[in-house]
């Protein structure tokens, strides 16, 4: 896997990443628009962590902190490289960028649908907490 560079998304990374997560992630977002990464590139240089393989996206992961939570989005693989470390590996720098902010936990939003990522997810040592339910209220018309 010495063939695999791990970085943060720089601005210039927001259409090609865009990109990538219409075929790669499972699901859409309403900040999937150049504005709303851009938003999230700009206030956190640090959260939006793309792997790459030969040069080319492979894999995408945002790890979001707070200051008091640890929250991941946006895990995704490109299909063709899947079962590869790709995502073992980005969610392994999140990590290590949550333990040096501080954080004690995570959490990762994975859709009831997406039973591959929930095994992923699972494998990497994640479980549901059935007691939650994620309530949400769009802020923009």
């Amino acid at each position: 896997m010495s063939d695999l560079h791990i970085r943060h998304a720089t601005p210039s990374d927001i259409d090609t990443v865009l990109r990538f997560w219409r075929e790669a992630a499972e699901g859409t977002s309403i900040s999937d628009d150049r504005d709303g990464v851009a938003r999230l590139v700009g206030r956190d240089p640090e959260a939006l962590l793309l792997a790459e393989r030969d040069g080319v996206l492979s894999g995408t992961v945002i790890a979001g902190f707070d200051g008091w939570r640890c929250h991941l989005y946006r895990l995704a693989v490109h299909p063709e490289r899947r079962r590869q470390g790709i995502g073992s590996a980005l969610l392994a720098a999140a990590e290590e960028r949550f333990v040096r902010l501080g954080g004690r936990r995570a959490d990762a939003m994975v859709l009831e649908r997406n039973e591959s990522g929930q095994h992923a997810w699972r494998a990497a040592g994640y479980g549901p907490e059935e007691h939650w339910r994620r309530w949400v209220k769009p802020l923009t018309g």
